[in-house]
């Protein structure tokens, strides 16, 4: 019960710095939204999926906008380590833990913010889901498991890093992967190499099990192996963060 009443307050203490420097937020949403236009106005057209292009593009922007944000919260990790922030809380009666904890949550409840901006954007612009309240379910929860396995790397990320800016570049990697998988063109349309890469790394499925549930046609399979990346990046990104905060701490 500690741990969940620390965690809460530690939440309370991030969510006023994010109203303090919401610099995060606008990072997270800008970019996306710009993608947005750049792809559906101006490649658009340039590419052939079958679908309206909004509606093809939408579901990788969702993931971009949660791989935007991570940064934010490297940095703001690696500032609790070397600013001393953890060293005070050993002569408290705080759970150290509850610190990550309450990273993990303000990055999901930043990430929702900002995909549903994203997404009230794209249906702007055209984007028409053919999603039952089910599939719509089925959205949410996928997007919640995909920002809390990357909320994981990215605390982990930041305690990994020496300073608070090469906890920022920690996360390029990660932002850079959605433009490497089907998020914007068919993965069959891409080169060889290219092509197998796009194929099989962690981003595809969640991005085409997204895509499904959106056009109201799911796949059980690409939902399975979305799910299964989650759970794992997640468990990855869990156990070295609590490995990196237990040694530096």
């Amino acid at each position: 019960m500690n741990v969940i009443a620390d965690s809460v307050t530690m939440l309370r203490r991030n969510f006023r710095h994010t109203m303090r420097n919401p610099l995060a937020l606008f990072n997270g949403v800008v970019m996306p939204v710009f993608l947005m236009f750049l792809m559906v106005y101006v490649f658009g057209d340039a590419f052939s999926v079958g679908v309206d292009y909004a509606d093809y593009a939408t579901p990788g922007l969702m993931l971009t906008t949660i791989c935007y944000g991570i940064g934010a919260t490297a940095i703001a990790v690696n500032a609790d380590m070397t600013t001393g922030f953890i060293n005070r809380l050993r002569v408290m009666d705080v759970s150290r833990s509850a610190v990550l904890n309450a990273h993990v949550i303000m990055t999901l409840l930043r990430s929702l913010v900002a995909i549903v901006i994203v997404t009230g954007v794209a249906f702007l612009m055209g984007f028409g889901p053919s999603a039952g309240l089910a599939q719509w379910l089925g959205v949410i929860g996928i997007v919640v498991l995909t920002v809390l396995a990357i909320g994981w790397l990215a605390v982990a990320f930041g305690l990994a890093a020496k300073t608070p800016e090469s906890a920022g570049l920690a996360g390029v990697p990660l932002m850079l992967l959605p433009f490497l998988s089907s998020a914007f063109v068919p993965a069959d349309k891409m080169g060889p190499g290219v092509r197998q890469f796009a194929e099989y790394q962690p981003f595809t499925p969640i991005i085409e099990t997204l895509r499904g549930l959106l056009a109201g046609t799911p796949s059980a399979g690409s939902a399975v192996t979305a799910i299964a990346w989650c759970v794992g990046l997640a468990l990855i990104g869990y156990l070295w963060a609590r490995a990196s905060f237990t040694k530096r701490a």
